[in-house]
């Protein structure tokens, strides 16, 4: 029968969540929790080029760092821990080699675009006498043939696995069938094969429960975090897995420690920053796109959802896996321009305006340097013969208006026609009277 070990993603996957400010204490009483529960790999965090040494954050520059945070040897179990690193922005000359205590895993990933890279990146690993999961990013943007070619250089390098990652949330149970045929029909026997899904599409727990229910003859693992932690909207929760695994496998996982460790560590985070299913994520993941182009259009405000696909419908194909602002915003503008239609606002205006005109009374030196603080007076006569609009005014303790700013009042006046309404305009303005006060007496003329 097949090994299929569980493995938990929630202090370097949800670290995206709070930016991996865990805490010293409270991410060792996690370890310490999952590590109780009988989970199988628990992942401690990222190696990647930091500025020193923050014993709160789960980001570090070495193994030394990151293994501070493990229990005590006789306190471990059988569980192994894990770190991930990826290529582009992690100096291998930080790793020192695998002394046979702490850190035994190293999963590496890598973009399409520098995925040979990071095939010679985990071979300089598992030479250093890790243990050395291989995880390229977004492996539905694979073509067959670039899958063969994978396949095929993980076999030279012989990892211990290599993982299915669903980056972008984009997978289904078709997709899932064909690239784990794949990998089980190309990938040497004894290489293990693991799923890494994001709840895009709200279908990480049954393509896990497809993945397992194949009964593959190789050995296997499936990760998860606690409450589905991650970057929205989130991963597999490793509670639904490893309930299942318990029901179906043969589990050994105690659903009681993984409950306490929600409880006291996950849900208060939740609480101020959720994440789950959103409609949003869904249209990323349909498109196969990087998560952030949802982000991105969520945060203009002014985009409903049917906006954001006819959105992300149009991003070109180069851009889909690395997240272009400049790009998105371009796109964003030319929605907006081809989706607002001024025309029956501006004749609404038209309208509205038709035989008014506003005359706008300002005080000397505007719009360069001005004083403040002047009386006004005649207001109460001006607004016999118009309605006047106060911008920059402000009212005294004994009832006196005075002026506050540059311009300050805006005298607005109707009549039969356009030149009636500048008459009266400008009439009830010469009732109108501070220190230096003027206004252009072209308005409204030809």
């Amino acid at each position: 029968m097949a090994d299929i070990k569980l493995l938990d993603c929630t202090l370097r996957d949800g670290g995206y969540v709070n930016d991996w400010q865990w805490g010293f204490g409270s991410a060792r009483r996690i370890i310490q929790t999952l590590t109780r529960a009988g989970v199988d790999v628990v992942e401690v965090g990222f190696l990647r080029n930091v500025d020193g040494y923050d014993p709160d954050v789960t980001v570090c520059n070495t193994i030394e760092e990151l293994n501070r945070l493990l229990p005590d040897e006789g306190q471990r179990g059988h569980t192994m821990y894990s770190g991930m690193a990826m290529r582009s922005n992690y100096d291998i000359a930080k790793l020192s080699p695998y002394d046979g205590h702490g850190i035994e895993i190293i999963r590496i990933t890598a973009h399409d675009y520098d995925i040979k890279d990071g095939m010679d990146f985990a071979r300089r690993i598992k030479e250093l006498g890790y243990k050395v999961s291989i995880n390229p990013i977004n492996i539905m943007g694979y073509s067959d043939k670039d899958l063969l070619w994978i396949f095929e250089q993980v076999n030279e390098i012989h990892p211990w696995q290599f993982s299915i990652v669903d980056t972008f949330g984009s997978m289904r149970r078709r997709d899932l069938e064909r690239i784990v045929s794949m990998a089980d029909h190309n990938l040497a026997p004894d290489i293990r094969l693991a799923l890494h899904l994001h709840e895009n599409m709200a279908l990480s727990f049954c393509l896990a429960q497809e993945f397992l229910d194949k009964h593959l003859r190789r050995d296997l693992a499936v990760d998860g975090s606690l409450m589905g932690m991650g970057r929205i909207p989130g991963n597999l929760p490793i509670e639904l897995i490893a309930d299942y695994m318990n029901e179906y496998f043969g589990g050994h996982y105690n659903i009681d420690d993984l409950m306490d460790a929600i409880q006291d560590h996950i849900a208060p985070i939740k609480g101020d920053c959720a994440w789950g299913y959103t409609p949003a994520y869904f249209l990323s993941a349909k498109f196969n796109l990087h998560r952030n182009y949802a982000e991105h259009y969520l945060g203009k405000g002014d985009l409903t959802n049917r906006d954001i696909n006819h959105i992300l419908a149009a991003i070109a194909p180069n851009k889909k896996t690395v997240f272009d602002a400049a790009y998105a915003d371009t796109l964003y503008t030319e929605y907006k321009n081809r989706r607002i239609d001024d025309a029956g606002a501006l004749a609404a205006l038209q309208r509205a305006f038709a035989g008014k005109t506003v005359l706008v009374l300002a005080p000397g030196g505007y719009p360069g340097s001005y004083a403040k603080g002047l009386p006004i007076t005649g207001l109460e006569d001006a607004g016999q013969q118009a309605v006047v609009f106060h911008a920059g005014t402000k009212l005294g303790d004994d009832g006196t208006v005075f002026t506050n700013g540059g311009r300050v009042l805006g005298v607005t006046a109707t009549g039969p026609d356009l030149n009636a309404a500048i008459d009266s305009a400008y009439a009830a303005a010469g009732h109108i009277h501070f220190q230096d006060m003027h206004f252009r007496t072209d308005i409204g003329r030809v």
